[in-house]
């Protein structure tokens, strides 16, 4: 384990259409506004990698400790974000280290 004083936490989305990636996209940006990350992006899949063309929008968070971060999950904007983007998901896949 590494002795980095900051948690990442990586969040792999997948479109059911590919027609509402930008809506996706906006519904994620709600979490900018949330104030317990230190970083945090949101960025559509550059598809460098064609063994992983399964994936079209990626969350990128680094946040203080575990308290920050379960303190970004519990927001309000972090719920309304998720009515916006589960409908329009397929695969969501989430690792912190």
């Amino acid at each position: 384990m590494s002795d980095r004083a900051f948690i990442r936490h990586v969040v792999f989305f997948s479109a059911t259409s590919k027609a509402d990636i930008d809506r996706i996209i906006k519904g994620l940006s709600l979490l900018k506004e949330i104030p317990h990350a230190t970083t945090l992006e949101i960025m559509q899949n550059s598809r460098v990698d064609a063994l992983s063309a399964e994936i079209d929008v990626v969350v990128y968070g680094e946040f203080a400790d575990d308290a920050a971060l379960q303190a970004y999950k519990a927001h309000p904007l972090y719920q309304k974000s998720i009515q916006i983007v589960r409908p329009l998901r397929d695969i969501r896949i989430a690792a912190d280290f």
